[in-house]
This record gives C-alpha cells, sequence and structure tokens, in this order.
C-alpha cells in the first residue's frame, strides 16, 4: 500500500536522524492510534551526547496530539525540537527545554517528529509524552496555560472551550476558542490559546508561533505613567509578523516603540 512504501522511505530517508546513545537505542518510526515516547533512561535521567529521533507516522487524514506528562531538561543545553511533519529544517515547530510542562502539540497532517539532542554534562529526569492519533473532525486538546483555568471536555468540531485565569491574574486574548473546520487538516481552533498576566503588570516574554498583545485593561483606556516592554522570541531563522487590529494613543505624548535584533531597526 501508499502507507507501507512511505514508512520504509522513513526507515530509509531519516536513518541518519535516528542515532543510539552509548548502550541505550532511542528513536525509530512509530505507528499505531497511541502510544508512548520516552527519553533514553527515563525516569532515571537520559545520558550525555543523546541524538535520538523519533517519527510518529498515521494515516493520510489523520493528525497527531503529542502530550507530555512528564519533562525536565537542563536548560538551553538539553532539547526535544518538534517538526510538523519530516525532520526538516523548514518543518520546525518549536523546540522545548527547562523544566515547564509544555501544552499538547497537533500536528498538521500526519507525520509529527520529534528530535532530542543533549551536550556533554548536566542532566536532568528526561521527559515522557504520549501521542494519541485524531480523526479529523477533533480539533484536540488545547492545552492548559500558565496561572489558568480550562472550561469545557469536548474538542470536536462545533466545540468551545473558555479559559480564565486564577485570581490575582489578568487574561490576554481570547477567552472562548471554537473547533472550527480547517481547509486541508479537517478542525482547528479559530484562535490561539490565550495567556495570563499578573495584575497591574505589564510586559513579558512571548514564545509560540502566534499570540496576542494589547495594552494594560484594553479595551478600557491604559493608566498614566504606563512602561512596558514585550519581547517576542522565534527560532532562527524565522521572522515575526505584528499585526495591529486596534490602535488609539495620546498623540505625540504616548508611545509604541517597535524594535528588531536581526537588522538593528526602530519603529
Amino acid at each position: 500500500s501508499n502507507l507501507r512504501v512511505y514508512i520504509l522511505c522513513l526507515f530509509t530517508c531519516f536513518d541518519s536522524l535516528v542515532a543510539l546513545s552509548p548502550g541505550q537505542p532511542c528513536g525509530g518510526v512509530v505507528q499505531g492510534l497511541n502510544g508512548t515516547i520516552e527519553s533514553p533512561g527515563f525516569p532515571h535521567g537520559y545520558p550525555n551526547y543523546a541524538n535520538c529521533t523519533w517519527i510518529i507516522v498515521t494515516g493520510e487524514r489523520n493528525r497527531i496530539q503529542l502530550s507530555f506528562h512528564t519533562f525536565a531538561l537542563e536548560e538551553d543545553f538539553d532539547i526535544v525540537s518538534i517538526y510538523d511533519g519530516q525532520p526538516q529544517p523548514g518543518n520546525l515547530k518549536m523546540r522545548l527545554s527547562g523544566f515547564m510542562l509544555p501544552s499538547p502539540i497537533v500536528s498538521s497532517g500526519s507525520i509529527l517528529a520529534l528530535w532530542f539532542t543533549t551536550d556533554f554534562a548536566v542532566s536532568a529526569q528526561g521527559f515522557k509524552a504520549i501521542f494519541e492519533v485524531l480523526p479529523s473532525h477533533t480539533c484536540g486538546n488545547p492545552g492548559l496555560i500558565p496561572r489558568g483555568i480550562i472550561h469545557g471536555t469536548r474538542y470536536n468540531i462545533g466545540d468551545k472551550i473558555r479559559y480564565s485565569c486564577v485570581m490575582g491574574y489578568i487574561l490576554e486574548g481570547h477567552a472562548v476558542l471554537t473547533c472550527i473546520v480547517s481547509p486541508g487538516s479537517g478542525a482547528s481552533w479559530d484562535f490561539p490559546a490565550p495567556f495570563c498576566r499578573a495584575e497591574g503588570a505589564c510586559g513579558g516574554t512571548l514564545r509560540g508561533t502566534t499570540g496576542t498583545i494589547t495594552s494594560p485593561h484594553f479595551p478600557s483606556e491604559y493608566e498614566n505613567n504606563a512602561d512596558c516592554t514585550w519581547s517576542i522570541l522565534a527560532e532562527p531563522g524565522d521572522t515575526i509578523a505584528l499585526v495591529f487590529t486596534d490602535f488609539q494613543l495620546e498623540d505625540r505624548y504616548d508611545f509604541l516603540e517597535i524594535s528588531g535584533t536581526e537588522a538593528p531597526s526602530i519603529w
């Protein structure tokens, strides 16, 4: 069948990406409706110089949801790279490191890949991830947000979920997400997940493929003497698009300065 031929190609095409750490095999092509992927040695710590690639493959019209149940890596030096498709630079979705549990990840197609690399020293517990094949009519779990609460447990087309924040934090972004029909990928949430910021605080560091930034108390008026800085971080080689949907500041007295780091510039 076409699927069998494609899986055979995955074994041969990406053989160079699937390496073995000393005495501990890791990586490979993974199939099935669900399953578990663990860092080598989990839960007792992973080795140095690990280099493992897992490629999850499902049927042509399905997608894959990956949920981390445990995540502990040496920050900035031991990394899990997630690819939405084959493990090629153009498909890089995100790079994960540190000790914060990532939100569930849903592929846009029938392949999702993980590439795990570690440096020469210092390790941690590692990670355990559960993957599940999603039929085309579901958006999958959009995940919890730090200091947030999610309301709703159904993720099929037409279903809605609502986010709120714990006391002392204010929601930024869309509180209600709806699972809608998405051309080419079956179903997707209509907006990215929001985030929670501390009351009276503004600014922060934002990661991910999409997000929303608002002035304090928007759509109400912002306060006097506000001083907020947001940093948006993208992967090397990526660019960032900033689209304004609302903009109203006191002319000549209140300013928003936007600067880029690759080619020094300020607007």
